[in-house]
C-alpha cells in the first residue's frame, strides 16, 4: 500500500487515501476505484457548492418562509418585523429598530420606487445579496427621499435617462427591498411608511400593504440536508447564470442540479448531496469561528468586523468565496453603509467567539463584557445575542427584545460611575448584574454582534476599543 503523497500513479499500485484504498491496474483505476473516486469528487464539489450558494439560498429561504408565515405574496407587500418573535426568525436580525421588507421579481419589467425622506437606512439588493443601491441616509437620496428605477439584467435603461430618477440595475431577476426606521418616533415612522410607493414601469403605483402585528415564531435559517439543494435548484431556475458562476454550475450538474431541468436526484446523488451539505456547513462554521483570511480589528483581542470583504464579493483577481460564505452563513444582507461606513454615517457590526484567554465561548459559563465609556457613535450601540445553531436571535425563553439585545437607548441599564458599563451573558446572572444580563441555555452555543450605529472617529482610528469577554468565576 502506497501513501497518497508518495504514489507514483503508474502501473499496478494500491494507494491509501483518506477515503479508502484506490487500486490502479496498468495505470488505470479499477471499476471499483473509479466509483469511489467519483463519489469523492462529487462530495467535494457539493461541499464547495454549499459555500458558494449560501447567499442565494439564504434569500430564497427568507422569501418563501415569509410568504408562508406572513402572507407576503403580493407585489406591494412589505412585512414589518417589529416584535421579538417576528425578528427571531431572521438570521442575525437587528433587534433595536423595525425592519420593513419586500421581495420583488423584475421578470415583468423594471420596478419604480418612490422612497420617503426621513431617518431610515436601507437598500435594494440582488439575490446574491449584493447592494444594487442604498436607500435613505447612506444612499444617493441622503435621507431626503428620492425616486428610483430598478432595472432587471436585460432591461433597457434608455427610457429612464431623463426621468429624474436614480437608475440602477440588478444582476438578478429577484430583488430584496428593505429599510429600517432609525427612530422610535411614531410620527416620523408613519410619515416614512406613508411616503413609500412601488410601481411597475408604465403602471400607476400599486397599493403598498404593510403586514404588521403577526407576532409568530418562524425561521429563515436555510434548511439542512436535501432540502437545501432543493431550494438551491428552485432559485437557480429563476436566475440567469453569471459568467463568474459557470464553473460551480458545472460542478452541480453531475449532482442533478442543472438549469432548465427539474431537480430529481437518484439515490446516489441524494446520498452525496446530504453528505456535501453537512460537510459544507462544517467547513463554513470553521471559517466563521476561525476566519483565516483576516485578523482581529483591535490587536490583542478576538473581535472581528463581521463583514470584512467587498460588497461586490470579488476583486480584480478572485471571487471572495470564503469571506462571502462566512458572512452569509451567519447573516443576511449587505449595503454600502454596513460595509463602508464613514465617520458619523452607516453601521459597523463587530463579533467575537472567544474569551480573553482565547477559549471558545460556552453556553454553560457566564461572561462579562466591559464596554468602555464614550462608545464612539453618533446614534446608538447595541449588543445582541445569537444562537450558533440557527444564527438567529437566541431563544432563551424570554418574551421581550431586551432578553437577547441590550442597547444604549435602554434606560434600565446600569452604568458605572465613569460612564463605562458591564454587560453579562451566561446561564445565571452574577450578583449585581441586575438588568445588564442575557441568559444562555444548555449547550446552545452563542455569539454576539456589537453594533455601532453611525460610528465616529475614535472607532476608525482605534483610540477606542472593546476588550474581550472575561469569564466570571
Amino acid at each position: 500500500m502506497t501513501e497518497l503523497r508518495d504514489a507514483t500513479l503508474t502501473g499496478d499500485e494500491k494507494i491509501d487515501t483518506p477515503f479508502g484504498p484506490i487500486q490502479l491496474e496498468h495505470t488505470y483505476p479499477t471499476d471499483e476505484s473509479a466509483e469511489l473516486l467519483f463519489d469523492r469528487l462529487d462530495a467535494q464539489r457539493a461541499a464547495q457548492a454549499y459555500l458558494w450558494s449560501l447567499p442565494l439560498v439564504g434569500f430564497l429561504t427568507w422569501r418563501e418562509r415569509a410568504a408562508d408565515t406572513f402572507g407576503a405574496t403580493g407585489f406591494g407587500d412589505f412585512v414589518v418585523y417589529d416584535s421579538l418573535r417576528e425578528k427571531r426568525g431572521i438570521v442575525t436580525a437587528n433587534l433595536t429598530t423595525p425592519y420593513i421588507i419586500n421581495f420583488t421579481s423584475l421578470a415583468e419589467g423594471p420596478v419604480l420606487i418612490d422612497y420617503p425622506a426621513g431617518p431610515t437606512a436601507g437598500g435594494v439588493l440582488d439575490f446574491w445579496q449584493r447592494p444594487v443601491v442604498d436607500l435613505g441616509q447612506t444612499g444617493p437620496d441622503a435621507g431626503e427621499g428620492g425616486s428610483y428605477v430598478v432595472l432587471g439584467p436585460e432591461d433597457d435603461a434608455a427610457p429612464y435617462e431623463n426621468s429624474g430618477r436614480y437608475v440602477v440595475r440588478s444582476a438578478t431577476v429577484n430583488v430584496f427591498i428593505a429599510f429600517r426606521l432609525l427612530t422610535k418616533d411614531p410620527a416620523l415612522a408613519a410619515t416614512a411608511k406613508n411616503g413609500l410607493k412601488l410601481s411597475r414601469a408604465g403602471s400607476e403605483p400599486a397599493p403598498v400593504r404593510f403586514i404588521e402585528g403577526v407576532d409568530r415564531e418562524w425561521s429563515a435559517t436555510p434548511a439542512r440536508g436535501l432540502d437545501y439543494w432543493s431550494d438551491l435548484a428552485t432559485v437557480l431556475q429563476e436566475e440567469p447564470v453569471r459568467e463568474v458562476d459557470k464553473a460551480l454550475m458545472a460542478m452541480l450538474e453531475p449532482l442533478g442540479i442543472t438549469k432548465g431541468r427539474a431537480f430529481a436526484p437518484d439515490d446516489r446523488q441524494r446520498r452525496i448531496l446530504e453528505e456535501g451539505a453537512a460537510l459544507g456547513e462544517l467547513l463554513v462554521r470553521n471559517l466563521q469561528v476561525n476566519p483565516r483570511y483576516t485578523t482581529p480589528y483591535w490587536p490583542g483581542t478576538s473581535w472581528y468586523k463581521s463583514f470584512d470583504f467587498d460588497v461586490e464579493q470579488e476583486t480584480d483577481t478572485l471571487l471572495q468565496l470564503d469571506q462571502r460564505a462566512t458572512w452569509f452563513y451567519e447573516a443576511v444582507t449587505s449595503t454600502q453603509g454596513m460595509v463602508n461606513p464613514t465617520p458619523g454615517a452607516g453601521q459597523v457590526y463587530m463579533t467575537s467567539k472567544r474569551d480573553a484567554g482565547g477559549r471558545l465561548l460556552r453556553a454553560d459559563r457566564t461572561y462579562r463584557l466591559h464596554v468602555p465609556a464614550d462608545v464612539p457613535v453618533a446614534q446608538f450601540w447595541s449588543l445582541t445575542l445569537y444562537s450558533e445553531d440557527t444564527r438567529r436571535p437566541y431563544d432563551n425563553g424570554g418574551t421581550d427584545i431586551r432578553s437577547v439585545s441590550l442597547d444604549s437607548h435602554d434606560d434600565r441599564l446600569t452604568y458605572n460611575a465613569d460612564g463605562s458599563i458591564d454587560l453579562y451573558i451566561g446561564p445565571s446572572a452574577p450578583a449585581g448584574a441586575g438588568t445588564n444580563w442575557m441568559k444562555t441555555c444548555a449547550d446552545d452555543g452563542w455569539f454576539v454582534y456589537f453594533r455601532l450605529y453611525a460610528p465616529t472617529r475614535p472607532f476608525f482610528d482605534k483610540t477606542w476599543a472593546l476588550p474581550d469577554f472575561e469569564a466570571v468565576p
